[in-house]
């Protein structure tokens, strides 16, 4: 059975803390006297000690000055303290081991039975599990797909049941189970055994990178699928994210196979989903109806009460996400909302609106951060940064499409929609103060300052002009660290803020300097890029594998002492980890060959992304 969580045929050995995993003759985990040595906080929580230069000392170790000075990560100081002293290690071992992972984390009708054993859920003793097929699916159908790929034994072990229709009767289906998609699709890895909605693009990115277009091109389909026969695209399929959805990526996928195929065929057929889930945006409970921020659409959730993934997948030390965050309210003051709103005052318990808001936030992705106010539970009411530039980028490549297949007057439709979503995000979330496009808040009609790594979804979506990407990028200092870009200036104890880093936010930021042709935007592209394949090359050097997220402030992959709501666990795999890697390598060695950098560990005529020996690489 396949091990989803397991390294590649490169380690022969366990991967749990410094294991021994060896390349060539070099045990991984031997100590290394050039590895970076960082030194912890000091002081304030927003402090880093600027690490001494790197590399084979001159002197002996012993001589060598025990630290460098310590700034505020916001300020500038900080930023050039850091910039050129880490270690630069080998990529080569990585992209061997991304390559196997492909394979390792697909998932075909084979896997069905271990996949349908869900980590994050409990099953009845004896139970295999249940596979929920849409009830416009044919059941026979589904049966006889089944049939040519499992034995018989295990075949009679998978209960196929019909779902539902739409409405409160989807909410919460007992037993959970998986739900059928009909094409192979790669997981994110760990107990993330099934296929993720925004976690798809950038999988799928990793794997045209590696020229498996017709596996790019399968999640794609399936995501199609879900918009026709589960009415969106889901959080994930399991049936327990029926009533969510997850920031939409599908127009670029749907354009990354067409770029790749030119099968105008299939785009055509693409057509009607697509059109489908941009209505799903923007109508209905998703559309702000009101204020300054009319027309910009929001993240809802249409779950109610607690998410099954978080009462039975997300304990640790006897109390699960909602049980710390009933004490962490009951002993804190929040001035970011009414915490009444949330948690009953005569009672304790958590209201209505506060699950309404916690699956809100499940379906943003950012589970959890107090960017929307404390562990996001006020999300409904804001027009968040991400989303909208999601969906100008999705209306631009819209139009593109219409234009592929011919119809002007459709594109024409889409441009001034576009342009409509631009004209209200200048209005209603930049700031020229702070320099930042920011989330706008619908209840108090105020943005809110929350320094946060989507505020460069504007310029990789084409939003914001040259002169406001200028001015967004003057507040890099405020995120960026020795490995990479942190997902926000605040330590809030929750994995999607301070020190971590998350590999989709690190690309999302490069391609969105890389659109814009201002002085520093480049160079600024390609540090962030560097720091982070150094960050992905460190951790699997010394773990052998690659993880979803990273503290990026000490550079390393144990996350579980800075976490204290939701899960701690730091999942191996990682789809999009891999996917966003060899998206940096590539914008690295583009760079390397443009400037005719034949030493370059990443230019075409080296040695293929080996460290030359001046650069004293590990390994």
């Amino acid at each position: 059975m396949m091990q989803l969580s397991s390294p590649n045929s490169l380690s022969n050995s366990k991967i749990q803390g410094r294991s021994k995993v060896f390349f060539g003759n070099a045990p991984l985990n031997s100590p290394l006297t050039n590895t970076p040595s960082y030194m912890p906080p000091q002081g304030r929580q927003d402090t880093f000690a600027a690490a001494p230069s790197q590399g084979i000392p001159s002197t002996p170790p012993a001589q060598r000055p025990g630290g460098g000075p310590v700034y505020p990560i916001y300020s500038p100081e900080y930023v050039k303290a850091m910039a050129g002293r880490q270690v630069l290690y080998p990529v080569q071992p990585v992209l061997k081991y991304i390559k196997a992972q492909w394979s390792n984390l697909l998932i075909t009708n084979r896997q069905l039975l271990d996949v349908m054993k869900d980590p994050k859920v409990k099953l009845a003793p004896g139970t295999a599990g249940t596979l929920y097929i849409s009830e416009q699916e044919n059941p026979q159908h589904v049966y006889q797909e089944l049939r040519h790929s499992l034995t018989p034994q295990d075949l009679n072990k998978v209960q196929i049941r019909t779902l539902p229709p739409a409405g409160p009767a989807r909410n919460d289906l007992n037993p959970p189970g998986l739900l059928y998609v009909p094409h192979p699709y790669v997981v994110p890895g760990g107990r993330f055994k099934e296929m993720y909605g925004w976690d798809s693009y950038f999988i799928q990115l990793g794997l045209l990178k590696d020229k498996q277009i017709g596996t790019a091109k399968d999640m794609t389909d399936n995501l199609l699928y879900e918009i026709n026969n589960y009415g969106t695209i889901l959080n994930a399929n399991r049936s327990y994210f029926l009533t969510r959805s997850q920031p939409p990526f599908i127009t670029e996928m749907v354009l990354n196979v067409y770029n790749q195929t030119h099968d105008k065929e299939w785009l055509k057929q693409a057509l009607g989903p697509i059109e489908n889930h941009h209505k799903y945006w923007t109508s209905g409970e998703h559309l702000i109806q009101s204020g300054p921020a009319a027309g910009l659409s929001r993240y809802y959730s249409f779950g109610e009460g607690p998410a099954r993934e978080v009462v039975q997948g997300e304990v640790e030390h006897g109390k699960n996400h909602y049980d710390r965050i009933q004490d962490y309210y009951k002993t804190h003051k929040i001035a970011d909302y009414d915490v009444n709103d949330y948690m009953d005052p005569k009672t304790g318990k958590l209201t209505p609106a506060f699950y309404k808001g916690d699956q809100t936030m499940r379906e943003s992705g950012f589970d959890p951060s107090n960017r929307f106010g404390p562990f996001n539970i006020d999300v409904t009411n804001y027009a968040p940064v991400c989303l909208n530039s999601l969906l100008y980028k999705m209306e631009k490549d819209m139009s593109e499409i219409y234009k592929t297949l011919d119809m002007p007057d459709r594109a024409a439709g889409m441009d001034q929609l576009s342009s409509q979503r631009k004209t209200r995000m200048n209005n209603a979330l930049w700031d020229d103060k702070t320099g930042m496009y920011e989330d706008f808040n619908t209840k108090t009609n105020q943005r809110r300052f929350y320094p946060y790594a989507t505020m460069f979804f504007p310029l990789w979506a084409g939003v914001a002009s040259p002169d406001q990407a200028a001015k967004t990028m003057k507040n890099l200092p405020r995120l960026e660290a020795p490995g990479g870009l942190m997902t926000s200036a605040f330590h809030s104890g929750n994995q999607w803020d301070a020190p971590f880093a998350w590999a989709p936010l690190q690309l999302i930021a490069v391609k969105g300097l890389l659109n814009y042709d201002i002085p520093g935007a480049h160079d600024s592209a390609i540090r962030l890029s560097n720091k982070f394949v150094n960050q992905i090359s460190k951790s699997f050097y010394e773990n052998g594998g690659i993880f979803e997220k990273y503290n990026v402030q000490t550079m390393a992959s144990d996350v579980s002492k800075g976490i204290d709501f939701g899960y701690s666990t730091n999942e191996l795999g990682f789809g999009w980890s891999n996917g966003t890697f060899l998206e940096l390598l590539d914008v690295l060695k583009k760079d390397a060959n443009a400037k005719r950098k034949p030493n370059s560990p990443f230019a075409l005529n080296s040695s293929p992304f080996k460290m030359p020996a001046q650069q004293n690489a590990v390994g």
